[in-house]
């Protein structure tokens, strides 16, 4: 079985991708506690350190867990995403001024270090912008990967019932086959009960609303959002969103809130979950809010396990090469 080590593996969703196409999660690294104790809880096999990546070295992870065939993992984007409307102007200096852009420099480092068969790295599209796409490369290149890919991939053409066009860079090119079909807001929420019934789902609970926000979500069409901000580079963004049924759900994040199609009410963070592909056993740890925000900083499970089957499919190729 082919191990896995997951940099920046949050709640957990690009790990359960690929335990899901039979890979062995070997470790994750979280700085987060409440954060790493979800991860805890759905990988009870793997090893977690709970610390900063920029205080940890190759040399701990290959002692806990030996040299993993894949390193996967997803820096934070906050630095790179034009929701931001504080990322700093110059691309550059979002990879190598901005201490949080920085970590991502630190993801090579450990990479260059641990030599994997394999490594994805995913992130928002606006971290190739401008030079940073031939600066990755160079990086990439110094950790001893001379091929680097950038493969842009849709949650939606994957079965995740939401919109969401990440970039995963790796070693490799990632293109796994679309489905012909996409899976619709209804499909995915519509068997849950009422989150204020008696229920054992876990991570469903109501989520409270101010009577008068009630009145005004209560107006909401599909589609209809009651809050819209602007993010750097003029581009709108929207929360509040009433979803519409029987279309996929726009991006999900952990700072927005969706309603649902029917009821007067927010989505419950399982709800949230089921947007991302998370199967109802995947446990959120924390308060309310980092819950939500778990999911939302998710890569989604239907998607996770799409790229892992494609990263199999290599690591098998390159051990009948061997042979």
């Amino acid at each position: 079985m082919f191990t896995v080590v997951d940099l920046f593996c949050g709640a957990g969703g690009f790990s359960r991708g690929f335990k899901e196409a039979g890979f062995d999660i070997a470790l994750g690294l979280e700085n987060l506690k409440p954060v790493a104790e979800t991860y805890m809880e759905n990988f009870p096999g793997a090893e977690v350190i709970v610390e900063d990546i920029q205080r940890v070295r190759a040399e701990e992870i290959e002692r806990l867990v030996g040299k993993p065939d894949v390193v996967i993992g997803g820096p934070p984007c906050e630095p790179f995403t034009k929701a931001n409307p504080k990322r700093r102007e110059k691309p550059l200096d979002r990879l190598y001024e901005d201490p949080i852009g920085r970590l991502v420099l630190h993801f090579v480092r450990i990479v260059g270090d641990l030599k994997p068969k394999v490594f994805v790295m995913e992130n928002v599209p606006s971290i190739v912008d401008g030079e940073l796409r031939n600066a990755l490369k160079r990086e990439f290149k110094e950790a001893g990967y001379g091929e680097v890919y950038f493969n842009f991939l849709r949650a939606e053409d994957y079965g995740t019932p939401s919109h969401r066009l990440r970039v995963f860079i790796s070693n490799i090119r990632i293109k796994p086959k679309p489905l012909k079909e996409r899976v619709v807001v209804i499909e995915a929420i519509g068997d849950l009960p009422d989150p204020r019934s008696i229920h054992d789902i876990p991570n469903h609970e109501p989520v409270p609303i101010s009577p008068r926000r009630l009145k005004r979500i209560a107006k909401l069409k599909w589609g209809e959002s009651l809050i819209r901000y602007r993010g750097a580079g003029g581009e709108v963004y929207t929360n509040l969103t009433r979803l519409h049924p029987y279309k996929i759900a726009p991006t999900v994040m952990g700072s927005s809130r969706f309603i649902h199609p029917f009821d007067n009410r927010l989505l419950t963070v399982r709800e949230h979950a089921r947007l991302m592909g998370f199967p109802d056993d995947h446990i959120f740890i924390g308060g309310r809010d980092l819950q939500f925000n778990q999911v939302g900083e998710a890569v989604p499970v239907p998607l996770a396990k799409a790229i892992a089957l494609e990263v199999k499919k290599k690591l098998e190729e390159m051990e009948h090469g061997d042979s």
